[in-house]
Order: C-alpha cells, then sequence, then structure tokens
C-alpha cells in the first residue's frame, strides 16, 4: 500500500443556496465522482475525503474547523463548483491551521456548444466562482497552492499531488521531535540556530539529551539484540572486513539509539564528533542503516538538517529515489567535466546507492576513537535537488540547487566514504556562488525523490522563505531578490 495513504485530503466545494436544491444535488454527484476517479490515480498520493458542498458561514466554519481536529487529515482543497460569496468563509479561514489548495477547475471540461444554456451556466461558474474566493485569500494574506486546470488533465493531477506532499511534510513538522546528542559543533555558525524560533514556524520540539544517556544504552545492549541486527544488516549489505568486532559495535549503537530514539518519540537526530564520552566509535553503519529506516540525521550537532532529512523522507515515504543527509566535500574543476563530490566522514543514506553498499571497516581520521564501520557505495545517476535550511536571524530562508547526479567512472580507492557526484544546474561556478550569496550550509539534504516545486510548495506552506537554484539563475538577479527579501522580513 501507498504509504502516504495514510494521510487525507478534504474536499470541500463552496456553493450557496441561491440555485435550488437540483443544482447542489448536481455539485455533490459531481464532486464524488471526482474523488473517487483521484483516488485511483497514483498522481494523487493521498486519499482525498469526500465532503458534502457548504452553502453558508455556519457549514463552513464547521467543516474546516472539523478539518482541523481531524488528525489524518493534512490538508484542505477549497473549489468553488459555482458562485460562492467570499465573505462566507472568512471565518472559517481565519481559524483554518491546516495547508489549503485553492483549486481551480471544472467538471466538464469543453463548453456544450450546442446544448449551452442558464441551467449549464448556473452550474460551472467556476471561472468566476473561483475568482470570487481567491480575492479573499489574497486580502486574508493567506499562505496557500492555487492550482489551475481541468481536474483529469495531466499537469493538474500532478500539481496537486506536489502540494499533497508538502501538506504531509508539514504535518509530519508539527508532529517532529528531533534529539539533539550532545551540541552542535564548536564554534560552527551555520549549523547552530533559534531553537525556540524553529518550534513557533516548524513546530519542531528539539530536546538535547548527554552522550552519557546514549552511553548508559549502548552498555545495556545484549549479545543476542546485536545478532539479530548483523543478521539484518547481512539481509541488505555486504560484509567487506574481517574486523567483526567493529562492525557488531555498530550494531550496538544502533540497537541503542533505535531504542532511544523509540522511547523518546523522536524522528530525527544528530551526533557530534568532538563529544563522544564513553563511545568507542562513532556511529557510521549504525546512522546509516537508521536513516535507511525513515529517520532524519546530519552531523555534527546540525539539528536544523536532521528535521529537513525527515521530513523530506515522510514527503517521499511512498517512493524508491533516495533521500540523504550530504555534504559539499571538493570540487572537481575540469572544464570539459565540471563535477562536485558530495560525501561526509561516515554517514550518507544507502537509499542513494546504484550498488548493493558494502560494510567496511577503516580508520576515521578524527574523533580521536576506534576505527568505525560503515557503508560505501557509489550512488545513482539521475536528477536531484539539494537542500539546505539557515537562520538568518530574523526569518530561516530554504535554498534549493537543482543537480543531475552523474555515475562515477573512476574507483576512489584510499577514500572509504560514500559518495555523490553532481553537476549543479546551471554550471558549477554559477551555482557556487548563488548557494554562497544566499548564504547557503555546507550540510544539505539531497533527494532524488523530491522536486524543486514540492519542497517551494513546502515552504510556501510553511512560510518560509524560499531561494531556487536552477537553470535560468543568475547570480546579479539572485543578489536583488535576496536584497527586496531583507525589506520586507525587516520591515
Amino acid at each position: 500500500m501507498n504509504e502516504l495513504k495514510k494521510y487525507a485530503v478534504w474536499l470541500v466545494t463552496g456553493s450557496q443556496d441561491l440555485y435550488g436544491d437540483e443544482v447542489l444535488r448536481a455539485v455533490d454527484a459531481h464532486t464524488r465522482e471526482m474523488v473517487e476517479w483521484w483516488n485511483e490515480d497514483p498522481l494523487i498520493p493521498c486519499q482525498v475525503v469526500w465532503k458534502p458542498v457548504v452553502r453558508n458561514p455556519e457549514e463552513i466554519s464547521r467543516i474546516l474547523a472539523e478539518a482541523d481536529s481531524v488528525e489524518e487529515c493534512v490538508g484542505v482543497i477549497a473549489w468553488m463548483h459555482t458562485f460562492s460569496p467570499a465573505k462566507m468563509w472568512i471565518g472559517g479561514l481565519q481559524r483554518l491551521r491546516k495547508p489549503l489548495l485553492h483549486l481551480n477547475t471544472q467538471y466538464g471540461r469543453d463548453i456544450p456548444w450546442e446544448s449551452i444554456d442558464m441551467e449549464y451556466m448556473n452550474l460551472h461558474q467556476s471561472a468566476h466562482g473561483d475568482r470570487e474566493f481567491a480575492y479573499i485569500l489574497a486580502r486574508m494574506r493567506l499562505p496557500h497552492k492555487t492550482v489551475a486546470g481541468f481536474w483529469q488533465e495531466e499537469r493538474t493531477r500532478r500539481r496537486m499531488g506536489n502540494w499533497m506532499r508538502a501538506a504531509v511534510g508539514v504535518a509530519e513538522s508539527r508532529r517532529l521531535r528531533v534529539l539533539r546528542i550532545s551540541d552542535n559543533m564548536r564554534q560552527v555558525a551555520v549549523t547552530d540556530g533559534d531553537k525556540v524560533e524553529a518550534q513557533m514556524v516548524f513546530g519542531w520540539q528539539v530536546d538535547h539529551y548527554g552522550v552519557g544517556d546514549i552511553v548508559r544504552a549502548t552498555e545495556a545492549v545484549t549479545e543476542t539484540e546485536i545478532d539479530a541486527q548483523m543478521a539484518d544488516y547481512a539481509a541488505h549489505y555486504d560484509l567487506d572486513t574481517d574486523r567483526l568486532e567493529a562492525v557488531r559495535y555498530q550494531a550496538r549503537e544502533e540497537v541503542a539509539l533505535r531504542r532511544f530514539l523509540e522511547w523518546g518519540g523522536f524522528g530525527a537526530f544528530h551526533t557530534n564528533f568532538q563529544d563522544l564520552q564513553g563511545l568507542r566509535q562513532l556511529p557510521g553503519l549504525a546512522v546509516q542503516d537508521l536513516m535507511r529506516q525513515g529517520y532524519g540525521f546530519a552531523g555534527e550537532g546540525d539539528w536544523k538538517t536532521a528535521a529537513l532529512c525527515r521530513i523530506m523522507k515522510r514527503m517521499t515515504a511512498d517512493r524508491s529515489g533516495g533521500t540523504a543527509f550530504m555534504e559539499d566535500y571538493t570540487y572537481h574543476f575540469d572544464p570539459a567535466n565540471p563535477l562536485e563530490l558530495g560525501a561526509h566522514m561516515l554517514e550518507v543514506c544507502p537509499s542513494l546507492a546504484c550498488e548493493r553498499p558494502r560494510i567496511r571497516v577503516e580508520k576515521l581520521g578524527i574523533g580521536d576513537r576506534e576505527a568505525p564501520a560503515r557503508l560505501v557505495f557509489r550512488a545513482k545517476a539521475g536528477p536531484a535537488v539539494l537542500a539546505t535550511l539557515v537562520d538568518m536571524g530574523d526569518r530561516f530562508r530554504m535554498i534549493v540547487n537543482d543537480i543531475d547526479c552523474v555515475e562515477q567512472e573512476r574507483d576512489m580507492p584510499r577514500l572509504p566514504v560514500a559518495g555523490v557526484l553532481w553537476k549543479p544546474r546551471p554550471s558549477l561556478e554559477t551555482a557556487a556562488e548563488a548557494w554562497m550569496t544566499a548564504g547557503g550550509a555546507h550540510h544539505s539534504v539531497l533527494s532524488y525523490a523530491l522536486t524543486a516545486e514540492e519542497l517551494e510548495d513546502l515552504a510556501e506552506l510553511l512560510e518560509v522563505e524560499y531561494v531556487h537554484i536552477g537553470a535560468d539563475t543568475d547570480v546579479g538577479a539572485l543578489r536583488r531578490e535576496l536584497r527586496w527579501n531583507d525589506g520586507l522580513y525587516r520591515r
């Protein structure tokens, strides 16, 4: 079953009593048919729930309040099949906290030239009914997405599906707990931020626990539990080392971390190689395998990227493309083939792999601990996005770069990490300049399974500043855009 089908979006269709019962019955019949059709469509990731036509302020307020109170409902689709005076919607919209999609469509695709009459016109009024509704959304400055097009057209359905994924992201964001194991890496700026503001904007509850708590949990793991974890590793990965004790210690760490995450209801977590206390290894394989299972993660105390990783994974729970914590590592400035290598010390999610990952044990070089086990693999080729979230002091900013991941044709025998090679759009130089001009972090989330439009929808619903770097990016124009944004947010 599609994992996102456990989330629901409600179709709320507006009208009024002016047209009589026959028209309202027709509206209900049309919308039932549309909902049934959408729920069979693979481009529609969530369940669409039909609701009866609303005709007055009381019905509108009641249905929108109900949508807010039902946990599995992640958003509302509003459509004006006929004309629905928009002042009726003000009270309900003022209280609505769930994401809103304004759908401007029409039940019948074409004008019936030979038979069109006033009865048809009374029923098919979305061309002006939706404009009335759109005005009140603009007047109230409500964050929402507008999709215009015939309800059966692929582009319309795809854009509806994009918004639904963003609505899932908002729902997951508002219930997310992030486990901070220690603090962020000393003296590093961009991975830090305002956790109070993050909870107010995103809903994240960001909780700190000491490394000693993890050490005690690790020491409590039994050999039987380690054996079971080792069997799970064998089902997913190839063993490319004879240093089994090092691998078993990662299994011990994973069992402990998972137990701690489940105990606290945490969906994301971070570690810090500067603060390991009694841990014999920096968690590597343990972290990678937990990411494979859907947990968000980032290294070096980067709680914002860990949270973003979790949200993006939940938005794509039904897709197989792969989503992972990532770090910009090194450039290949060959004019004929400019590339960027993304990796991390240990912690890249195996969902990016184009081959069966191998477990290896190698010296880390930092952290002053035993050589840790980790997964090593080459990543898939294909289009992807890089996304980062930075705290600008007066607001959060999401920066997204379209990239094309490429096949790694040459070996790196002395670099035992999982890596990804990509070509940023529009070019390596322009993308790097634009990313840095916007204050983008060296940590990000790479996803083959999401698009820039879906992340823009997420940013819009969360009322977060959004910066897109793509094929048409011009650094000068971006600099002007950022200056305008500064003026907007500093009013």
